[in-house]
């Protein structure tokens, strides 16, 4: 049995990827399908790459934001099945078929979440990093996730309508997990199929990998700290990467206390830090080799433990205290 799956598409200012976008989508081996792509106001050129296919394109008349454009494509689609994923992913030729299964075996009462490919579209170094690092987060409890990233995203119609959508007056970046969080208190299973799969387009410099670090945990740290689960083992910010976070700074505060008072005492303990911190983060080097081999894997692994947790760092506080003012002026 052929379900009717939507693809639903949220689109800003996507001219270098939806074309791409669309061409991967309508290249899947499976038939019963169609794509809705919501233009939130895009002012370059994506809707004329968007009008060379055979997709619905809903244009709304003022930004609303990426929620309003997933919920009004939903809400306009005609599936059984509602396949939520962006304009910068790109669908393998087998992924709509895996969903199709996935959904007949689980039923309407399972939200079923896909992945992004080990190697992203583009192979810079840390475009391939942050793939292989939201891969491995994502799959590692594919039978209890926290939540269901919006990249790849599976839900019954039906459920959906029920559901009342992704919140449109929200943080950025983070409406998935608010909308996971409100599926499972009303009752609904998440799970996760690693075969179900998407190929990003990051693009990642070292810089934009830096600034997406700060700039997703302190959306992240101040949707936690609201929701009062902040320790919570949830994705990304799982409880080994929050533990080498925090092994990273306390070596740098000991590090700090050497260059201060000159002390040789604060710097016994760095290595035991160091080595307590790579066993901590054994699984993803384990990842990274996986993907790419030891050229890539021990850089990328150096980079995780000993730079990474700096920007997480800065925009967890960030975040922390940004959330601490807004309940002051409350």
């Amino acid at each position: 049995m052929e379900k009717n799956i939507s693809i639903v598409i949220p689109s800003y200012n996507t001219a270098a990827t939806i074309g791409k976008c669309l061409d991967a989508a309508f290249s899947s081996d499976y038939k019963n399908f169609e794509v809705i792509v919501v233009d939130d106001c895009s002012e370059d050129n994506s809707v004329e790459i968007i009008k060379g296919f055979p997709c619905k394109l809903i244009r709304l008349e003022t930004r609303s934001g990426t929620s309003r454009a997933r919920n009004l494509g939903a809400w306009k689609s005609s599936g059984d099945i509602i396949f939520f994923t962006d304009a910068d992913c790109l669908l393998q030729k087998d992924t709509l078929s895996i969903i199709n299964r996935m959904s007949i075996a689980t039923g309407p009462d399972v939200v079923i979440g896909g992945t992004y490919t080990k190697i992203p579209y583009d192979k810079k170094f840390f475009s391939i990093f942050q793939s292989v690092f939201v891969n491995y987060s994502e799959t590692r409890k594919v039978e209890s996730p926290d939540y269901i990233a919006a990249h790849a995203m599976i839900i019954d119609a039906r459920t959906f309508r029920k559901s009342g959508g992704f919140p449109e007056d929200f943080l950025p970046i983070i409406e998935d997990v608010e909308f996971s969080h409100r599926l499972r208190r009303a009752g609904y299973g998440f799970v996760v199929n690693p075969e179900i799969q998407v190929q990003h387009i990051f693009d990642f410099s070292f810089l934009r990998s830096v600034c997406n670090a700060f700039r997703k945990t302190a959306y992240w740290c101040m949707y936690s700290m609201k929701n009062g689960d902040l320790l919570a083992d949830s994705g990304t910010a799982s409880i080994e990467f929050k533990a080498n976070g925090g092994l990273f700074f306390l070596g740098l505060f000991l590090f700090v206390l050497w260059i201060v008072i000159q002390e040789q005492a604060f710097l016994y303990p760095l290595p035991v830090i160091f080595l307590f911190s790579a066993f901590m983060g054994r699984k993803i080097l384990k990842a990274f080799f996986e993907a790419r081999g030891a050229l890539f894997a021990v850089p990328a692994f150096a980079y995780y433990i000993m730079f990474y947790p700096f920007p997480v760092g800065l925009g967890a506080i960030s975040g922390m205290l940004n959330f601490l003012v807004k309940k002051q002026l409350k």
